[in-house]
């Protein structure tokens, strides 16, 4: 009997590998399952052998303790696996190919997932409206970060790779399609970034990397990334974008000695809840400073894209309002200015497979710009800490020894 091992969060600061049981065609009872969706069968879905499952910053905030996330919660949810074993409704997808997984879970048969609203799937988590494997709150299918993970409705969710062979050669790069670069690209669309666009992106990040990353391929004229940590953002120079330290102070203020002007077309919080201030906060938390500084940084009719995750509850918060989500935001300064905002999780399915192909012709270099780094499964725990201690690179787990490190 072939056995599985799998990440899973212990509790504050702590994740450890752990034997687990191979996944089958059925949601079995288990920490973070929603009671409603055990004994869940999945004649639609897949076993995949995972060959990449990376760690996410979402990953990260549930291990920081800033979330309900329950002890015993196999993470992940960035997910590129082969199948290994298919359930009897499968029709389309075979034995032996290799796919990337969208983070998003959706059944494709809803009104959302029909009109092509897949991050909030009507029918996969009973508790609210969208899903996403190894995530609290998200229905409790079981996460990725594993040697084989069961992934349902496979006709509908898995995006084969058109060339194994090719898509080997290629994989880092394409084990970003799962989650972050298409979240980038969201950010990048929602926040209307179109040729010759200015933009700024907060966040120097995984996520935010990727988002300037699909800003140069959206036609980016200036693409200005902030952050803290200047390991990250020189990996932002590395590509060509301009870069602010809010550890100096407002954003804006630097803004306007790169553009001549304090505002930009587009901007986009690759950030979320565990936001630090500006200048001599930078070292406090708090939670509504992206999205209050970047009301002021975008310009008047322009739209502020959000992928950074914020959620509703937060018992790690240092104020009984953020622990439920609630934010003080400057919303009557935004709406003077007639801003867009666009929240939620990014439709992966909308992107992923246009992405793909700019991968596989080589019209962008994702892996490198995000550093994608390759570790052993054993090795997660510490691809965590570091992670969390700011390291400029995004961690791929390689459960199966199956992946060449970046030349």
């Amino acid at each position: 009997m072939v056995g599985n091992r799998a990440v899973a969060y212990m509790g504050p600061g702590k994740v450890e590998i752990q034997d687990t049981d191979y996944p089958t065609l059925e949601l079995r009872d288990g920490p973070g399952v929603n009671p409603a969706n055990v004994g869940r069968k999945t004649p639609h879905g897949v076993i995949l052998k995972c060959v990449a499952t990376n760690i996410c910053g979402s990953d990260q905030h549930m291990v920081r303790g800033r979330t309900t996330a329950p002890e015993g919660l196999v993470l992940g949810h960035e997910i590129t696996g082969e199948v290994v074993e298919k359930g009897p409704d499968v029709e389309f997808i075979q034995v032996g190919d290799v796919c990337s997984v969208p983070f998003n879970i959706s059944c494709g048969r809803c009104r959302n997932c029909k009109e092509g609203r897949t991050g909030i799937c009507l029918n996969v988590n009973p508790d609210r409206p969208g899903s996403a494997y190894g995530y609290v709150d998200m229905g409790g299918w079981i996460g990725g970060q594993a040697q084989y993970v069961m992934v349902p409705y496979a006709d509908w969710n898995l995006l084969k790779f058109p060339d194994r062979d090719q898509a080997m050669e290629k994989i880092l790069d394409l084990a970003m399609l799962s989650d972050i670069f298409p979240t980038g690209y969201h950010g990048c669309v929602t926040a209307g970034v179109t040729t010759g666009s200015t933009v700024y992106i907060a966040g120097a990040g995984p996520v935010g990397l990727a988002a300037a990353t699909s800003a140069f391929l959206l036609g980016a004229a200036v693409v200005i990334i902030g952050d803290l940590n200047e390991e990250r953002l020189a990996k932002a120079r590395s590509f060509g974008c301009e870069t602010v330290n809010i550890s100096e102070g407002e954003p804006q203020d630097q803004i306007e000695q790169i553009l001549g002007v304090p505002e930009v077309d587009c901007a986009v919080d690759a950030v979320g809840f565990e936001a630090r201030g500006h200048g001599r906060e930078a070292d406090v938390e708090r939670p509504a400073t992206v999205l209050n500084s970047l009301m002021t940084i975008a310009r008047a009719g322009g739209a502020i894209g959000i992928p950074g995750l914020y959620v509703t509850g937060d018992p790690g918060a240092q104020d009984e309002a953020a622990k439920e989500g609630s934010l003080s935001l400057r919303l009557g300064l935004g709406w003077a200015k007639s801003h867009a905002f666009y929240t939620g999780q990014c439709p992966v399915m909308r992107y992923n497979r246009q992405l793909m192909m700019a991968i596989l012709h080589d019209r962008v270099s994702i892996a490198k710009n995000v550093d994608a780094t390759p570790i052993p499964l054993e090795r997660a725990p510490q691809g965590y800490a570091e992670f969390d201690q700011g390291a400029a690179r995004k961690y791929v787990l390689d459960p199966h020894g199956l992946i060449s490190s970046p030349r």
